[in-house]
């Protein structure tokens, strides 16, 4: 035993039998960072090089113009492109926050409680899983006309705080913590709040996590609600603006790829950000290490 002890690795310490790994994992991560590094750099182009043949990955002339000209442009439809980022951050933050917390306290009951139609909620919720949006168009359009939403801001929250995945992941993380625990912490005086509070949620972070970054890219690049369900420009998402930038501008679609490359880029530094500070806690989830 001591023999064997004396060769276990340090895993804090650099060993050379890490090279090989290294040499696979280091060319692998800049071959992926490539598609980012070229968003940040296709942004920053001026106007002959978005087209110059052959195409250039990296910018020669870097230039703000872009940015000059997105906020410019919005300025003259009359709706400052404000007012698109302000209905897209409060859009998101609401809809982020109130889905990790009704698929959390969803997860708790469907896998602590005993009830009726448990086990059909449940179904239901997992057959949810197979129907892509483009599927529940049409009745989603109708339910929404039906209950008068129809040009107004909650059109943009109420149809996307229902999550199958996020309750399907959380509850089959809730599902680990042992029921004892829980039994020791009812029999300590504690209520079901405080048990849900206290323990479930530590222990789902990671899972909470998961749900937290899926609802953004959910919502921050969503336009269905903006084309389909909102005439009024100023109740529009910054991301519905921007799938328009590709159109022409002034007769110059030149000119549009522009904007659009500007556009695309603060579309994606919050993505970027947001998984930079979960991604631990998404890893954790992925590999179900979340709960021992």
């Amino acid at each position: 035993m001591s023999a064997f002890q004396g060769t276990k690795m340090n895993p804090s310490k650099f060993h050379k039998s890490q090279l090989k790994f290294l040499a696979f994992l280091i060319p692998l991560a800049i071959f992926m960072a490539l598609p980012i590094v070229y968003i940040f750099f296709h942004a920053f182009k001026p106007i002959d090089e978005l087209f110059a043949y052959p195409p250039r990955f990296f910018v020669d002339k870097p230039t703000f113009q872009n940015f000059v000209d997105l906020f410019t442009k919005t300025n003259d439809t009359g709706v400052p492109m404000s007012r698109f980022l302000f209905n897209s951050v409060v859009v998101t933050l609401i809809v982020v926050v109130l889905t990790v917390i009704i698929s959390t306290m969803a997860g708790y009951a469907l896998s602590k409680k005993n009830f009726k139609m448990k086990k059909a909620i449940f179904e239901i919720n997992t057959l949810a899983l197979m129907f892509v949006p483009a599927a529940v168009a049409i009745p989603r359009y109708l339910l929404i006309d039906e209950l008068g939403l129809i040009n107004t801001f909650l059109v943009h929250i109420l149809p996307l705080l229902a999550m199958p995945i996020g309750l399907f992941l959380v509850k089959q993380f809730i599902d680990q913590i042992p029921d004892e625990l829980l039994e020791a912490a009812r029999l300590d005086g504690a209520s079901d709040f405080q048990i849900f509070v206290r323990i479930i949620v530590p222990l789902v972070k990671p899972a909470i996590a998961t749900i937290a970054i899926l609802s953004f890219q959910l919502v921050w690049n969503s336009i269905e609600s903006s084309s389909l369900y909102v005439n009024d420009e100023g109740l529009k998402t910054f991301s519905f603006y921007m799938s328009t930038l590709t159109s022409t501008v002034d007769g110059n679609n030149v000119a549009g790829q522009g904007l659009a490359a500007a556009a695309s880029l603060i579309m994606f530094i919050p993505n970027l950000v947001i998984f930079i500070i979960l991604q631990s806690q998404v890893m954790n989830t992925m590999a179900h290490s979340g709960i021992k």
